[in-house]
Parts: C-alpha cells; structure tokens; sequence
C-alpha cells in the first residue's frame, strides 16, 4: 500500500484487494452484536433497541443498537459539560498527542474499517479504503496545524510595564457532533476530532443508518487516549436527540454535516431557544454544476464527470448533478457520457470490478424512481440508465436531458445517481446557470484555455472548485490539499473542514494580561 490512501492513488495499486478481502471475511465476526451507549464511563443500554441491516442484502444483520432518547441525550450533555474543564486543561500538546494516536489506531484498522464501510454504507473497495484513508489524513492535518499556530497561543504588545499580554483561543465547551451515513468515519472523525484537539467536549451522534461504523469510531478515540465524559455517544433517532442539543443551555455548539432541512431546522431551534448565539458548523449539501466548454478534452470530461456524478451512487454532497455543455460539442459529449455510463458494473460492492453499489435505503430508491417519473413526464428524455437492477436498492446511473432549467429537479439535491445535462452558448450563460442555486458546495470546469479556467474562479460562487480533474469534476478535495466547505446554504462558516482555518470553529479569543511585577503607584 501506499503512504497516503486516496481514491486516485488506489487504480495505480493493485496490492490492497487481498488484504481488503480477506478483511471482508474478518468483520463478519463483529455483526450481530447489541451495543450500548457509552455516556461518561458508563455502558448505556435503553428499553427500546433498533437493528442496522446491510444494504447489499437486507438480510445482513449487522448489529443491534440502543434507541436513545430524549433523557439520554441530557445524560450526556451533562457528563461532556462536567468533564469540560478536565479535558480543556490537559495541555495542547498532550491532545495533540492523544489525537495523533487516534489516527494511528484507524489506520491499523484500515482494511477492516472499510470493510465494514462497504457491508453498513453500501462503499465500493476504493470508496470506502479512501474514506479511511482520509480519516486518518485529516486527523494528522489537525495536529500540524495546531502544532503550527502553537495551540493559538500568540504573545502580544505589554501596554505597561510589568505586564504580559497574549491572546488565547480557548474553547466552548461541550459539543454536539452529528454524523451523516455518506461518510460516517470521514465526516465524524473530522467534527469530532476538530472539536476535542481545540479542548471542547463531545457528545457524539451517528446517523441510525450506520450507527455500527459510529461504535467503532468511538472506541478508537477512546483507545487513542480521549478521556471517557470528553467523548460521549448516544444512538438512535435524531429527533429527541436534537430537540435535546438545540435547546440544552450547556450545548455550548452543535457540528452538522446532513441535508439542509434537518440542519436548518437545527439552526433555527437552537437560535430560538438558547439564551445567545451560539456557533453553529454546518455542511448542508448541494447542487454541484459541471461546465464543459468548447475546449474541452472530451475524454477528459466525461471521465470527470461520471466519477463525480455517479461515485458512490451519488450520495456525496459533492456528486455532480448538473452538466452544462457548449452546444459545439454538446453532440460528442452526450454520445460519449452515454457509452461510459453503460459500461459501469453496478452490483454488489463487495466485487472488485462494481463501480456503483446499491442506495441506502428504501427512502433513496423512492427518491430515484420519483425524479425519473417526473423528468419524463415533463419532457425530460433519459440519455443512460433509467431502471433498477433486480429487487434490491441497486439502480442504474441515469443521465437526463431536455428539462427547462427552472425544473425542480434542477434546483433540490436529491442525493441519488442522475445527472441533469444541458447546453449553453457563452461562458458568461453557464455561470449562471451554474450560480443559479442556493447552495454553493463544489464545481467543476473542462475546459483547455487557461483564460477560460480564470474567469471561471472568479465568477463562480462555491467553495470548492477544480478545472480538468479527470479523477472527480467535483469531488475529491484532500485534507491539507483543498479544504471542504461551502457557501451559501451548502455551509455557516466559510471555513473548510481539512482546512488550515476549520479548527478556528471551535475556539474564541481571549486576551488575558497579568502583572509580573508590582505595580509602583506615584
């Protein structure tokens, strides 16, 4: 293997498939179990439990999980806020170092991690080895950052004889992390690890869709040194559990990464019912555009765009879901697309040679056969794709064209495998067509006249932007590389995650003076 696991390093190295297979063999010994809750340094269990299934086969049980509820997630409020001031007061150093070993206890899992990544989310081998992979690069990325700004402890100026001066970036307090299913040791590792390097306590809650991957990450932090009551985790529906953290007074900030109506609702209830502002980081989705102009590299392009739209069955916040192409090679393009997209393997993700495994759910499937009724209903016509495969929650790539650009398929993130084409004449019309959304995630450009790529950064209005990448048009950012965040309603802070400025989240200043020599009155 390689030192850094990435999805584009993985196609040059073929020597990880028989240490990934057998890992799928080896995590089939931990499905089954029921786990607890752990809240402070106490196992929880509750009266009402639910089971995680496989979505390759539903008849995969993969474990069964305490349903937490309302009274849980005070419970765990209170043993992160009681454990604050311990936590907050070991030295940065200590929790960089305590960190560091937390990625080290992740990276030797790697194999069985994204095992259980492709049995729980439904990951191909090279999503979900990368996604590992990235786990563990973004928590390196943090500890040199903070190692770097030297814990964000800066001396200042003395105004006054026998006085020192420095400002401190201290943190909040207790913490709600909240974890989506697309990335569950990614995303949470990234939020969780973000809010316990600054000195903040965590109560941490995955997403029921792949609480399994949630218990494990949980158990490496505590392995890594993460002191119990500094790191809590609560399972079950996310209802109580939020109702609880928007309105808890020792809530001191909530980390979302989910779609944008639970965490707009999580914003909205939190700002009405707590007594002051408090910070809100937030990664909310999008409605990522691709632009392929005149110049393109249509080989290039399409292999961009496929591997962007379709990875993972486009459940990434970062998927491509509309292209916008120059009419003068708009022909060579869509025949070009609809050839490779036809030749995509979609299965079973535990087969090397499936690039599309199956949706996460029943809800995901709904979400798919929806969009394709209406789109031709309204006069969409279906390019590639377009069906399910058998009777599982596997489903073709599907790419539309001819819908009006107001369509409302054009403008809500649906979070399955369709890509919306169309065409355009002048840059300036793509761009916006492209900015013509509420979101502001990721975008991509093909394009081979460098005046073009300019333009097109200084105009278009995301976070996240690549010109010419052939391994994801929109996706692929990497800890200490691109930083990953959004604008608009894709984000509320501005500040990447896996970037030089995310840990600034978690912390505010404060400037603290004290004398060091007695002050002399005339």
């Amino acid at each position: 293997m390689q030192e850094s696991v990435t999805y584009v390093s993985l196609e040059s190295d073929e020597s990880f498939h028989g240490e990934y297979e057998a890992a799928l063999l080896a995590i089939e010994q931990e499905f089954g179990k029921r786990h607890p809750m752990y809240i402070g340094s106490r196992e929880v269990t509750s009266r009402e439990e639910f089971e995680a299934r496989s979505p390759i086969d539903r008849s995969i049980l993969l474990g069964t999980f305490a349903a937490g509820g309302g009274e849980h997630a005070r419970e765990a409020v209170a043993a992160a806020d009681e454990a604050f001031l311990g936590w907050s007061r070991r030295g940065w150093r200590e929790r960089v170092g305590i960190i560091r070993k937390t990625a080290d206890a992740i990276e030797s899992r790697l194999f069985l991690l994204a095992a259980l990544l492709t049995y729980e989310a439904g990951k191909t081998r090279y999503e979900a080895l990368a996604e590992v992979g990235e786990a563990v690069a973004m928590l390196r990325y943090y500890c040199g950052v903070y190692e770097q700004k030297n814990g964000y402890i800066v001396p200042l100026h003395s105004p006054a004889p026998g006085e020192e001066c420095r400002s401190v970036m201290r943190p909040y307090g207790a913490w709600a992390v909240i974890s989506p299913f697309n990335f569950p040791i990614a995303l949470a590792a990234g939020m969780i690890a973000g809010a316990l390097l600054t000195g903040n306590t965590v109560v941490f809650k995955p997403t029921s869709k792949t609480p399994l991957s949630g218990v494990n990450l949980y158990r490496l932090f505590i392995a890594g040194g993460v002191s119990p009551g500094a790191l809590n985790l609560v399972t079950g529906p996310g209802g109580p559990f939020g109702e609880v953290v928007a309105a808890h007074p020792d809530v001191a900030g909530i980390a979302f990464t989910g779609s944008r109506a639970v965490g707009t609702w999580l914003e909205r209830q939190a700002a009405a019912a707590q007594p002051y502002q408090k910070p809100f980081v937030a990664e909310m989705g999008s409605k990522n555009p691709v632009i392929v102009t005149a110049s393109v590299d249509i080989e290039k392009a399409v292999e961009g765009v496929v591997r962007a739209a379709f990875g993972f069955a486009g459940q990434k916040c970062s998927a491509a879901s509309r292209v916008y192409v120059h009419s003068s090679v708009a022909e060579r393009f869509s025949t070009a697309l609809r050839d490779r997209v036809e030749r995509m393997e979609v299965g079973d993700p535990r087969r090397r040679e499936v690039a599309c495994g199956p949706l996460i759910d029943d809800d995901a499937r709904m979400t798919f056969q929806r969009a394709l009724k209406e789109a031709v209903r309204d006069g969409g016509k279906i390019l590639a794709g377009g069906e399910g495969v058998g009777d599982g929650l596997c489903v073709r790539p599907t790419v539309i064209t001819g819908l009006p650009h107001d369509h409302r398929l054009y403008a809500e993130e649906l979070f399955v495998p369709v890509l919306l084409a169309s065409t355009f004449e002048t840059l300036d019309e793509a761009l916006r067509l492209a900015n013509a959304t509420d979101y502001g995630l990721t975008a991509g450009i093909f394009s081979e006249d460098p005046e073009e790529i300019g333009y097109f950064f200084d105009a278009i209005r995301f976070g996240v932007v690549y010109a010419n990448r052939r391994g994801g048009a929109t996706t692929g950012a990497w800890p200490g590389a691109q930083p990953f965040g959004g604008w608009k309603a894709s984000g509320t802070t501005g500040r990447g995650a896996g970037g030089p400025y995310y840990l600034l989240s978690f912390v505010r200043e404060q400037a603290e003076t004290r004398v060091t020599e007695p002050t002399v009155t005339p």
